[in-house]
């Protein structure tokens, strides 16, 4: 085979096509093995492949090639995340349905995916836009509504304007809708929620099992589970009321100076009822921001009411403001004001010309120093009546046992979390099954009716949900008394969706959503891989509804994922005209030190290199790529270089000298000679430490190291003289790289006459004997600094190491004949020789 080129187009089509007939990837195809579910986070079909999907897909692609290779049944399916709003928006910019749209991105996506070679096993994919997917997603929604897990009512939503959906949390940047960019308001709708808060407790502790998830995502879902706790108790008002708060930090109570309630608190509504100027306020907050990241950072604006509570210890009337930066839905509403020792409430006072007073110093003689700025550090208590010179713990605990025992408060756990809102006033999502009857109130969907499928006849000329205005698909008989009745209109939020289909793709019956004998073989997820920006929503949310169904008896799992690895960014130079327009990088090129536009010359500026995206225009296509190089130089430079949870700055000069190394592994394949003699114990005892190391690696999935070894690995085989040793490493260096560089591997395996696929072939075998060098390097030293090393036998006796020592010239010089007092010998490290 050394006298042919490597073609990569001829080799990736023959060996995919080899791979499919043969059905390598099929997860049953080995079911007495143990198992080993490798999955990487689908993606969704927005159009194209980047280069982020084939990094991520190729990290999870050698792990399941390799754990094949080891003996194990491997489960590698792909699917499509389908629903959502992108789907709508395209229906509405170029007229076309959402389903074709999303169908036909699909299409391109999956054949992109199939050039690059993974072994994926196609034929469970789905997506969760299908009928047979939602539908089941529809029954499993009934069974956790039965359970008591779903619920509605009326809730405070981000509304879109523009389009006229809800928006979650985190869809709202700089108070503006993710999508739409319209500035987004506060609205009041009846809304579907899952209980997510009933287990709050669980979600949290078990967070303490998942070792092998980054510390950096655990810590996320415990900030965002957010246990506290503090004191919750009751400010008296000067009307004869009173409004609850609740606090996390009673021992500052001597700080308070005022007390704000959120705008849709019952105290700010009954204020805008009166007051002209309090309904104006609360209708501005209402278009303000609504995410508690986003009120970090806004300006707090308040309007004082007309009453004024009292301090429960001193008595102090302090006054109550309707403030823009309280939530209704965190605690009561209503917060206690110390701006001594909270930024938000330092910086409200300061507009607002509230006093500022230190209750916490570093110790009892700090008790005057002023505040720049709000002080939340641990401390002594100072300005604080009873509780001074207590430390912050112990004061917390004394505020809380006086509140009990005089009967205005008590201490109290909360939870940052909030139950999940999945409503969704759009079209392209899973259908709600319920139906709405004036007689009989929400009805759910029997059973038997399921799916309730989307209908294909809608209309996006009009702005908001389609559904709503459907002329038929939503007017139906209630089930239960027969009246015309009509369906629930909202979808569900496409988080749902992506929040157990980890399940269907471990078992498909058409009748149910899954086998639990089935998901008990193959769950947990051994190997979850995606990026980290899902961190909290969609990991969070698929270990609820893990733990939701497990509740209502579908499955024994707690945990969906046993390991998580969150990948980094492929990143890109960015390039610009002077106006400040983007260029891709095919549309500009090198002159000398600088850069200019191909088309006309134009200068343009070189940037920061950033992650690749469609609006920076710093996209490379994978195609054009694959089409330069092939699919295996692509696959090794995902590979290469950066460790795989940093981000990896595209090269094309990294891309170029993978190519080149692909060709050179061509050649030296080539060069194998099964009729050599002879026995090369150096180059035995590296490719077997080799095979260890690489096995290690991909473990831990630290492909940048195994690449690191094998570039190592065929440098050494180049460079030593024909022999066995030389034939078999050769042939061991083909099944280490073929988790790699699959198609090489292929090709290279038929060319050495090997029978059989490569990609069914095992992992090499490892010989213990061999891990272990036989010489060592041995320092030798002169009263303690380094004169001479010897290369000897591991475990060379004492006195043979002793006069070895004593004999060499740069001993001798650096003795300059000096008597030998005493050699110190540690065996296969050190000689050390005092004179």
């Amino acid at each position: 085979m050394s006298d042919r080129h490597f073609d990569p187009a001829a080799a990736e089509a023959r060996w995919q096509r080899a791979w499919d007939e043969a059905g390598c990837f099929a997860a049953d195809r080995h079911g007495d093995r143990p198992k080993a579910y490798v999955l990487e986070m689908f993606p969704y079909p927005s159009g194209r492949i980047h280069m982020g999907h084939v990094r991520n897909y190729t990290m999870g692609d050698v792990l399941a090639r390799y754990k094949r290779m080891t003996g194990h049944a491997v489960l590698h399916p792909m699917g499509w995340d389908a629903f959502g709003m992108p789907a709508e928006n395209a229906a509405m910019e170029k007229g076309v349905h959402p389903g074709a749209w999303t169908r036909d991105n699909i299409a391109t996506m999956r054949a992109q995916l199939k050039r690059i070679g993974f072994a994926l096993d196609w034929s469970r994919e789905f997506a969760t836009c299908d009928p047979g997917y939602y539908g089941h997603e529809q029954a499993l929604f009934l069974d956790l509504y039965e359970a008591g897990l779903v619920y509605r009512r009326e809730s405070e939503v981000n509304w879109d304007p523009v389009d006229r959906t809800v928006l979650a949390n985190e869809q709202v940047i700089d108070g503006r809708g993710w999508r739409s960019g319209a500035l987004v308001e506060r609205r009041k709708l009846d809304q579907w929620f899952l209980k997510i808060t009933a287990f709050a407790d669980a979600l949290l502790d078990g967070l303490g099992t998942l070792d092998t998830w980054p510390d950096k995502v655990r810590l996320m879902q415990e900030n965002w589970i957010g246990r506290s706790t503090g004191l919750q108790f009751r400010f008296r008002l000067s009307d004869g009321g009173s409004v609850e708060v609740y606090s996390t930090r009673p021992d500052t109570i001597f700080g308070a100076s005022f007390v704000a309630v959120a705008p849709d608190h019952p105290l700010a509504r009954a204020a805008a009822e009166t007051d002209v100027e309090a309904a104006a306020f609360v209708e501005q907050c209402r278009k303000g921001g609504t995410t508690a990241a986003e009120l970090e950072t806004a300006e707090k604006r308040g309007l004082r009411i007309g009453v004024m509570a009292a301090h429960p210890f001193t008595g102090a009337q302090l006054p109550v403001y309707i403030a823009n930066f309280v939530l209704m839905d965190y605690g009561t509403g209503a917060i206690m004001g110390v701006p001594g020792h909270d930024q938000r409430d330092f910086e409200f006072a300061s507009t607002c010309g509230l006093p500022i007073l230190r209750v916490v110093a570093p110790s009892v003689h700090e008790a005057d120093a002023p505040l720049a700025e709000a002080d939340t550090a641990d401390g002594v208590l100072v300005n604080s009546d009873f509780l001074d010179g207590m430390r912050v713990a112990e004061a917390i605990a004394a505020v809380v046992a006086r509140a009990e025992a005089e009967g205005w408060g008590e201490g109290k756990t909360v939870w940052r979390l909030r139950d999940w809102g999945v409503s969704r006033q759009r079209y392209w999502g899973t259908p709600i099954p319920f139906i709405h009857c004036e007689a009989c109130g929400v009805v759910p969907v029997p059973r038997e009716q399921l799916p309730v499928v989307l209908p294909e006849d809608v209309d996006f000329a009009t702005p908001g949900n389609p559904l709503e205005r459907h002329p038929t698909w939503k007017h139906v008989p209630c089930p239960r008394c027969g009246r015309a009745a009509r369906r629930e209109t909202d979808t569900l939020d496409t988080f749902v969706d992506s929040s157990w289909y980890f399940l269907r793709f471990a078992s498909q019956p058409a009748d149910r959503p899954f086998d639990p004998a089935e998901i008990a073989r193959w769950l947990p997820v051994d190997q979850y891989i995606g990026g980290v920006e899902h961190a909290i929503l969609h990991l969070l949310y698929a270990r609820f509804w893990t733990r939701a169904l497990a509740h209502v008896g579908r499955i024994a799992l707690e945990e969906p994922f046993a390991s998580l690895f969150t990948q980094g960014m492929v990143t890109h130079e960015t390039y610009s005209l002077g106006d400040g327009s983007w260029l891709s990088p095919g549309e500009v090129r090198r002159d000398g030190a600088d850069w200019v536009r191909i088309a006309d010359g134009a200068p343009v500026t070189a940037g920061r290199v950033v992650k690749m995206s469609k609006s920076k225009k710093n996209v490379v296509d994978p195609d054009a790529i694959i089409d330069r190089f092939g699919a295996d130089a692509v696959r090794w430079f995902m590979l290469s270089d950066s460790p795989p949870e940093r981000d990896l700055p595209w090269s094309e000069a990294g891309i170029e000298g993978c190519a080149r190394f692909v060709h050179r592994l061509w050649r030296l394949f080539g060069q194998r000679d099964p009729q050599a003699a002879g026995v090369n114990r150096a180059l035995d005892r590296r490719v077997h430490q080799t095979v260890a190391g690489v096995a290690q690696d991909i473990e831990g999935l630290q492909f940048n190291k195994a690449v690191a070894k094998l570039y190592s690995l065929a440098g050494e085989i180049e460079r030593a003289p024909p022999s066995a040793s030389r034939s078999e490493a050769i042939r061991t260096l083909l099944l280490l790289v073929s988790p790699m560089m699959p198609h090489l591997a292929e090709e290279a395996w038929a060319g050495i006459g090997e029978a059989g696929l490569i990609a069914e072939a095992s992992w090499p075998q490892v010989d213990p004997d061999l891990l272990v060098e036989d010489e060592v390097t041995v320092a030798v030293q002169v009263k303690g600094k380094l004169r001479d090393t010897l290369t000897v036998a591991r475990g060379t006796d004492g006195a043979q190491l002793e006069a070895l020592a004593l004999a060499s010239a740069n001993v001798q010089r650096a003795m300059a004949g000096a008597p030998v007092r005493k050699v110190i010998v540690v065996p296969d490290r050190l000689v050390n020789i005092v004179t």
